[in-house]
């Protein structure tokens, strides 16, 4: 089985604050290895204010209510692939 490639990385984008922020991810197929979601450093869980979905091949994140305090980098990682805005 190939190993499963990001097709089509995230967008740079800017959210007013309040605001929801989507990020979104598309992988060359659906796939059962764990990705991850990480804002800087830390990585991401889903709670209230942060949504993590996967849909068949496209994976997204939902950044709730943004603040000053979510701005940075964002990244996708599975397996071996990553991608980041």
């Amino acid at each position: 089985e190939p190993e499963v490639t990001i097709v089509e990385k995230m967008k740079d984008l800017t959210a007013q604050e309040g605001e929801d922020a989507v990020f979104e991810c598309k992988l060359s197929r659906e796939t059962t290895e764990e990705s991850q979601w990480f804002l800087g450093d830390l990585r991401l869980q889903s709670n209230e204010l942060t949504e993590i979905r996967a849909q068949g091949n496209v994976h997204s994140l939902v950044l709730r209510k943004v603040t000053p305090e979510d701005s940075g980098a964002v990244s996708f990682q599975v397996g071996q692939q990553k991608a980041s805005a």
